[in-house]
Parts: C-alpha cells; structure tokens; sequence
C-alpha cells in the first residue's frame, strides 16, 4: 500500500511540470545536437571524434587506424565501449526487463574483469610517465611491456562488466513491474564473453570492413551509457522510479539523458580543445 502511496505521489508532482517539460527538454536536446554538430569535426568519423574526445586521451600510438586515420577511440576505450554497447544490447535482446544481478560466481568474473583492466591500465600509464619526457621517471618499474592487444581485451572485460552491473539497475529504476530474474545466468553469461571474443579478434585483424563499424559503434557506445545514467539520474530526481510500463513512455527522460550527456560531452571538449588546441592526442604524449 505504502509503494502505490508512493508512486501516486510521484506522478502527481510529475504531472505538475510535464506540460513545461514535453517542451522544454526536447528543445534542450536539439539546442545540445545542433552544438554538437557545428562544434565536431567534418565527417562522420569526424563526429564521432567529438565524442570520444571528451572521455579518451586519443594519443595515436595507442590506438588502432584505418589506413592512417586513427580511431576516435584508444585501443582500451574501443574496447571497453564497443563492449559495453554490445552487452547492453545482448542484454535487451536476451532479458529485457531483468531486474537482479548476475550469481556471485559471474559477479567474480566480473571483478576479475575491472582488476585486469585496472592493473593493465595502471602498467600501461606508468609506462607512458617512464617514456615522456625521455630521460626522466626511467626507473619506475613495469609489469611488462603495454600492447594495444591487452588494451583491447581488458577494456572489452570492463566494457562487459559495466553491461552486467548497469544493465539490471537500470531496470530496476525504470518498470512498474520488473522481472525478478537474474540478468545473466552461466549459459548467458558464455555466451556474452565468447561473442565479445569473436568481435576482438576481428578487430585484431585491422581489416577496415570490421574497424569502420567498431569505430563507430565504439563511441556510439560512449553516448549511450551516458544517456542511460543521465536517464536513472532524471528519473530519480523526478521521483518516477518504478513509474513505467512500455518502453514508449520512456522518451522524456531519454531525451533529457540525451541532453545531459551531449551538454557534458561538449562542455569537456570545448575545454580540452581551448587547453591544446587539437581534436588528436594530448601533446607530447605517446
């Protein structure tokens, strides 16, 4: 009784305001496209720069390239994103409103997951303090010598990981009535991670019919975990948890997600650009 009290309530504050919002926020969101279309590079892939550059250093040896032009995305955050963006998709496809997280033992996968991605990270930015300048920082130790082939594989670990945890929250914020089953079971789970596999090692061959789609999709992937946070973000401070019952009724807060990712996006990239002056890798890292 106490839930229906609840949610009646939070409708009722919501109706107050949603003549206001039905405008106001989709203007919001072609007001933040529009930006971002004059402000981002030509070109398709020149737009999808504009994305990967307010979250990826984009320094260009650590990245993959169509013949010479580099991807939006460094060999970890391609990884991580196209990852994240498939597992989220795998995810729709397979449960689509699973609501609990996956058992204990997927969960420690998981975490092995986001310590290897932490630990080959950590090793490759220490690297990279020991390499620039020359001649200073020499002595600081490394694991191994970093590649942009355990890039690729942590950051996709990572990228899985953040669809298994964000996944199942985001359909506990969103329906009425979610399904209380576990997003992922061993079955699933196999075949998520042997998928992801598949798709590194296709991307490993540098063929540009696999690495144009991955570089697309990759910071595509980068937008849409943005939305989805902004998305929970406004749901909650709106107080419509648990408020819907299609996807169809989603469409104000996903445009305000929309909104709010574009706006931070584009916030760190004209910042970063005033501060280098390029849309590539920071300067004088390599």
């Amino acid at each position: 009784m106490t839930d229906i009290v609840k949610i009646m309530q939070s409708q009722l504050t919501f109706a107050r305001f949603d003549p206001l919002l039905r405008w106001l926020v989709p203007a919001a969101a072609v007001l933040a496209i529009t930006w971002w279309f004059y402000i981002a590079p030509p070109g398709l892939l020149g737009k999808m720069d504009a994305l990967g550059y307010a979250i990826c250093h984009r320094i260009d040896e650590r990245s993959f390239h169509i013949g010479d032009r580099q991807l939006p995305l460094c060999a970890r955050c391609t990884g991580e994103f196209f990852a994240a963006a498939f597992g989220v998709t795998f995810l729709g496809v397979l449960s689509p409103r699973r609501s609990q997280l996956p058992s204990r033992g997927i969960l420690a996968v998981l975490v092995a997951f986001f310590l290897a991605f932490a630990i080959d990270g950590s090793n490759s930015y220490l690297y990279l303090l020991k390499s620039t300048p020359p001649g200073r920082l020499e002595s600081i130790p490394n694991l191994y010598i970093p590649n942009n082939t355990l890039r690729l594989f942590t950051g996709s670990g990572m990228g899985l990981t953040l669809a298994g945890v964000l996944y199942p929250i985001m359909n506990q914020t969103i329906w009425r009535v979610p399904d209380p089953r576990r997003v992922l079971d061993w079955k699933s789970f196999g075949l998520l991670a042997g998928g992801m596999l598949a798709l590194d090692l296709l991307i490993l061959t540098d063929s540009p019919l696999v690495l144009y789609p991955v570089a697309i999709l990759s910071t595509l992937g980068v937008l849409g975990l943005l939305v989805i946070v902004f998305a929970i973000f406004w749901i909650t401070i709106m107080r419509q948890e648990n408020a819907f019952e299609n996807i169809r009724q989603l469409w104000l807060p996903a445009s305000a997600g929309l909104t709010l990712a574009l706006l931070l996006i584009l916030s760190i990239d004209f910042v970063r650009f005033q501060l280098t002056g390029t849309w590539s890798g920071f300067p004088g890292l390599g």
